[in-house]
Parts: C-alpha cells; structure tokens; sequence
C-alpha cells in the first residue's frame, strides 16, 4: 500500500530497532508444522525483517509478496537468495503451492471482504498439509491506526467467522490466541490444510 511505499525506511529503522523479536514463539510453532526446507509464502513480506530473515535461517526458502516497490526492493536487498515479488495479495496467483503461508501484520489492512476473498487464495497456494498462520483483530470491527503520522486502516472479522471461512477452505485451527500479551497483543490464528486442494 502507498503508506508502506512512503514510509518504508523510516518503518524498517523502527522494526529492526526492536530490542525483542515478540512473533519468535509463533514463529516457531508455525515451523513446528512446516517441514523442514520446506517452501513458504510470506504475504506482506515488507522488507523481510525480522520475519522472513528468522525463517530464513531456521533453513526455510521463502517467496515474499508485498505491494510496495520499496519494502521489495529492501527485502532483496537483505535476502537475495530468496524470491520476492511486487503484488497485490488479493490478486496473488502463483500457480504454485507452498508448505506454509503466513499474512502477518498485513491481511488485517484488508477490508472484510477482501478478507474473506483471500482464503481462495490462501487454499490455491497451499500444498496438502501446509501451515497458515495470520495476525488479526480480536473482534470483527474497523480501526484506524498510525505510521509516522498518517493513518493507516486496520479491519477485523469475528473469531467465529475466521473459524469458518477456515474450515470452509479446508483449514483446521492447530491453535489461536486473542491479544495475546506475549506477542505485542497480537490475535493469532494457526492453521493447517487437512483436506487435499
């Protein structure tokens, strides 16, 4: 989106000035489900830090998409033996299936019906088995956030629809926390495809 393509240096200091990686527990449960050397889909990749860099090197090969030129062009920059592209996540077509996918900190910029839209696309990129992991709202709404002094709109869906489009895809819920304190007060939501695409 065009706030992250105006703002993405000053949003990569901020991130990478971070003194503890809070998404490390989740991330390791997501790796927990993906097997190793496995190929994962990072959607809203930004720069590829610390998110992707930390997959990167527990052996995972990742292909980021991001919107924003810029975030792409950095995520190369610091990662350029993984493939990375300019894309709309709600357009995305790879014709290509991974073993885990995550959406975080990116999918909840979606309105809700594109949220809803993207778990097609989230079930024509996963292989049998694979991993999907995305932050969300704790309750179905709308707010509006900040980054470096713009506005930046966030939307949820509710926990009991998030359940349903997930099984409605194929999905099964392997575990979800709202809020959770230990991770920025992130709601996560950890899947797995258990029917065949």
């Amino acid at each position: 989106m065009s706030l992250y393509e105006r703002h993405a240096q000053e949003w990569v200091a901020a991130r990478l000035h971070q003194t503890r990686f809070t998404e490390r527990a989740w991330m390791d449960k997501f790796c927990g489900l993906v097997q190793p050397g496995g190929k994962v889909l990072d959607i809203g990749c930004g720069a590829g830090a610390p998110v992707s860099s930390y997959l990167v090197q527990r052996g995972y090969e990742i292909t980021g998409v991001d919107s924003s030129p810029a975030m792409i062009g950095l995520f190369r920059e610091r990662l350029p033996q993984q493939q990375a592209m300019v894309a709309d996540m709600r357009t995305l077509s790879l014709n290509r299936s991974f073993d885990g996918m995550l959406a975080w900190d990116s999918f909840f910029h979606l309105s809700h019906d594109d949220q809803r839209s993207m778990f097609k696309v989230f079930r024509a990129h996963a292989a049998t088995g694979c991993a999907l992991m995305f932050s969300s709202g704790p309750a179905h709404g709308e707010a509006i956030g900040e980054l470096h002094g713009e506005p930046l709109y966030h939307a949820s869906l509710a926990p009991a629809e998030y359940r349903q489009l997930l099984s409605q895809h194929g999905f099964d819920v392997a575990a979800t926390v709202s809020e959770d304190p230990d991770c920025g007060g992130r709601t996560v939501w950890l899947a797995r495809l258990t029917s065949a695409p």
